[in-house]
């Protein structure tokens, strides 16, 4: 028998926001291929997105937004829709991060992304 398995769905993450035409803005993915729900940094020099690095000095380093959609800027820069400020309420465990932070370096996330306004619960 074949085992199915499912992946993640655009705003899967999500489980409360406001408005949606409040909360989401089209945003440009500088670079990487990047899943639903993968939390995102704003590259300080050019105002584009990659996933949040905490050990980067580029502006990566501040958790801004999620990514709604899955992003393929493998190529080159994409257009794509994030979550980029509250109010909303998103899953922990749906959230993705890039590498293996450890759980302060999560906890951080968390609170720069409450500052935007998204309750990570």
């Amino acid at each position: 028998m074949t085992t199915l398995v499912e992946g993640k769905h655009p705003g899967g993450f999500l489980v409360w926001e406001a408005f949606r035409d409040y909360t989401r803005e089209t945003i440009t993915i500088a670079s990487g291929m990047l899943e639903p729900g993968t939390v995102l940094g704003r590259i300080t020099a050019s105002g584009k997105y990659a996933a949040h690095d905490s050990a980067a000095v580029d502006g990566t380093e501040t958790a801004v937004a999620l990514l709604w959609g899955r992003a393929d800027a493998s190529a080159g820069e994409v257009v794509a829709v994030a979550v980029v400020r509250g109010p909303a309420i998103v899953n922990r465990h749906d959230l993705v991060f890039a590498g293996t932070p450890t759980e302060g370096e999560i906890a951080t996330a968390h609170a720069a992304l409450l500052a935007a306004g998204i309750l990570v619960r």
